[in-house]
């Protein structure tokens, strides 16, 4: 049913990438199902010159996959609790990535109320941690493909006609305005503060 996008698409900018990410849909075909989400908000990350990435510092073991080939994916693990999905941005050896940050649920509801252990679809994937639970994403996932299935975006866009709000990224001291969300869309997170980096 869904087209993957090709990696030229992640080869670029992570600010462009990140706002194309909009309206378009991510999969995931895992073994207890299949469940899938519009995403809705997104935020750019950038390398050795983004205070904020976690490849500010140069390469390291655990920021390998961002130096890596764009569209795979970088998932971490925030404070012991939460993981974060990313997918791999710019040209291979450019440390770059665009975290997921929010999904309007499409496919596979049920699953994502068990895995969340909630009913309310705005509560089910409204933020970073939410959606990997939702979608059953780990640790396992770090550095798979994205641009083949099991877990990937597709190339087409089903929510069109949308306004793209800009803002400062969540929670970061560094105030470029690289978080990018569907203006008025009830999905998108409602963030209190403290923010995960990438």
């Amino acid at each position: 049913m869904w087209t993957p996008l090709p990696r030229e698409f992640y080869s670029r900018d992570s600010a462009q990438v990140a706002r194309d990410l909009l309206g378009r849909v991510l999969i995931h075909e895992g073994p207890e199902g299949l469940t899938s989400g519009i995403i809705v908000e997104a935020e750019a990350y950038y390398g050795e010159d983004d205070p904020a990435s976690h490849a500010y510092r140069g390469r390291t073991e655990r920021n390998r996959v961002m130096y890596g080939e764009p569209g795979h994916a970088y998932v971490f693990l925030l404070y012991g609790v939460n993981h974060l999905l990313n997918v791999v941005t710019m040209p291979r050896g450019i440390p770059g990535a665009v975290l997921l940050r929010a999904l309007q649920p499409l496919e596979g509801l049920e699953l994502m109320e068990r895995r969340r252990g909630v009913s309310d679809p705005l509560l089910l994937a409204s933020g970073p941690g939410r959606l990997s639970r939702a979608m059953g994403v780990d640790l396992s996932h770090n550095g798979i493909d994205m641009t083949r299935p099991p877990l990937y975006i597709s190339r087409e866009r089903i929510l069109m006609g949308f306004e793209v709000a800009v803002t400062p990224r969540i929670g970061v001291r560094d105030r470029r305005p690289l978080r990018f969300y569907v203006k008025g869309n009830p999905y998108v997170s409602k963030p209190k503060g403290g923010a995960p980096q990438v």
